[in-house]
């Protein structure tokens, strides 16, 4: 889908489709009062006819009128007040899924909503995203494919202000967008092709873009190196585990130390010997979850060029209770030299992340790091599935991150890293157990992490109830990508 920017009225654009806003007390737009002008109140009369009331994201499709080149109008509208955050995205995603698969171009003036807190910029990423996640759809396994939907050829943003800065918002935002959608796409991929070996094949494909250099690291290597939490979570299973080194290099300066995103990318969990229950266990193909992120976070950062660079890693394993499975009980020596007693071997997001981290910040020096994992369960049940848990006694990365999330509405919600709460993973037989009872289980998860980050400036994201949505909608939502990708672009 092409996106560009146009100095034409809302009357006289040429497009399948015209955009224009309505509130829910009957004001028109400014543009879509130009068309009820043109068209003897046609518009208007749709509102005291109760056609339509205004209400946030409320559409309703129209025909071309006389007066307009566009062959149709559709009519938004945006509720009682200037929309905040929430209500903007609720009415992009109103128009995007109304328009996007209408063949033609759409075009949109809607400028009139902006202001100081949402300004123009805002607007036009948030609608190119908005139509990215409005023609997406899975159907890479299906034995028929349906046919291809119709899609809209080009989205043309109606403004007077800078169309340079506009066309340069729309195009981060079809990155973003694009990033999204190849994170749902590596999150909805059954398990039985999304194996680690498929995961490493992803990345190197994606090294045909030379600002990337990718380096595979298999389970026997990292065995041999003493990455022995990392193994006691791989062997378990007939696919070897990989970690995966992307590194972005956008910097002027090549040696300048990297910004890290570390991904779990457990490609199926069963719980291993803690066996989980059967019940929504196909849900657990999406534990790669926050190593898809990586991937569409690495996809959208090759589009958009930044002058930075970025240590890109994604920590893969399947969680299998194989009769070489490790077992509740044993103690393994992580790569950093720490061992762990594995009191339940369904806390092995943490044990895989753990060797990653180390590898990275010894060999990499990383000038910061993020990771990201569908970790507990605990931050599911705390957060639901609104916000992502950010824990970090970083200071600066907690308020960078928070801005990042607020730009971006990719939310997020800080928890608890207090030193207090490090005594719960204490262990007889171990320098630490990899779960620390039954309360405050996301807070532990997180403290662990921290152990193996070496004094780097460190986050962790938790996106457990955020990653996918289940029941009818079931699917990958392709979060925390636009979060990272804001966070890196504002380094």
């Amino acid at each position: 889908m092409k996106y560009q920017v146009s100095q034409q009225t809302a009357a006289e654009v040429q497009a399948a489709c015209i955009v224009v806003t309505i509130d829910q007390s009957g004001k028109l737009s400014d543009a879509a009062q130009a068309i009820d002008d043109a068209s003897n109140g046609f518009l208007s009369q749709r509102y005291e006819a109760g056609d339509i009331a205004g209400k946030s994201g409320e559409t309703l499709l129209l025909p071309g009128v006389a007066g307009i080149a566009a062959e149709r109008v559709l009519l938004v509208g945006t509720g009682k007040e200037a929309p905040k955050a929430s209500a903007a995205l609720k009415i992009l995603k109103a128009i995007a899924g109304a328009t996007a698969k209408r063949s033609g171009s759409v075009a949109l003036s809607i400028s009139e909503l902006t202001s100081e807190e949402l300004p123009e910029s805002w607007w036009a990423e948030q609608t190119a995203i908005a139509y990215a996640h409005a023609t997406y759809k899975f159907t890479e396994t299906k034995a028929q494919p349906e046919e291809a939907p119709k899609q809209a050829e080009a989205v043309e943003w109606l403004s007077t202000s800078d169309s340079a800065a506009i066309e340069a918002a729309l195009l981060k935002g079809a990155a973003i967008g694009e990033g999204i959608n190849f994170a749902k796409e590596l999150g909805n991929m059954p398990p039985n092709i999304c194996t680690p070996t498929w995961l490493a094949e992803q990345a190197i494909a994606l090294t045909a873009d030379s600002s990337l250099e990718t380096l595979i690291l298999d389970q026997e290597k990292l065995a041999e190196m003493g990455a022995g939490a990392f193994y006691s979570v791989a062997k378990g299973s007939s696919e070897p585990g990989k970690i995966i080194v992307m590194q972005y290099k956008g910097a002027e300066n090549a040696d300048e130390a990297p910004h890290m995103v570390l991904g779990k990318g457990i490609t199926f969990d069963t719980g291993g010997i803690s066996l989980k229950p059967g019940a929504k266990m196909d849900e657990m193909k999406y534990d790669m979850c926050g190593a898809a992120s990586v991937f569409g976070t690495v996809k959208a950062l090759l589009a958009l060029k930044p002058k930075i660079n970025v240590l890109a890693m994604v920590t893969s394993a399947e969680n299998m209770p194989a009769g070489h499975a490790s077992k509740p009980g044993d103690v393994v020596t992580s790569l950093s030299g720490k061992t762990i007693e594995i009191l339940n071997t369904d806390a092995e997001g943490r044990l895989v992340l753990c060797d990653a981290l180390t590898y990275g910040i010894d060999n990499y020096q990383p000038a910061s790091i993020v990771d990201i994992a569908t970790l507990t369960g605990a931050c599911m049940a705390a957060l639901g599935s609104v916000n992502s848990g950010l824990f970090t006694q970083d200071e600066d990365m907690a308020a960078q991150l928070q801005t990042a999330a607020d730009y971006s509405q990719d939310k997020v919600w800080r928890l608890p890293l207090q030193e207090e709460y490090q005594e719960l993973l204490d262990s007889n037989f171990a320098d630490m157990a990899n779960i620390g009872g039954p309360l405050a289980g996301a807070t532990t998860a997180a403290c662990f992490l921290s152990r193996f980050t070496e004094g780097t400036p460190w986050a962790h994201l938790d996106i457990a109830g955020t990653a996918w949505d289940g029941g009818a909608a079931k699917g990958a939502t392709g979060r925390p990508v636009s979060l990272l990708v804001n966070y890196l672009l504002n380094k």
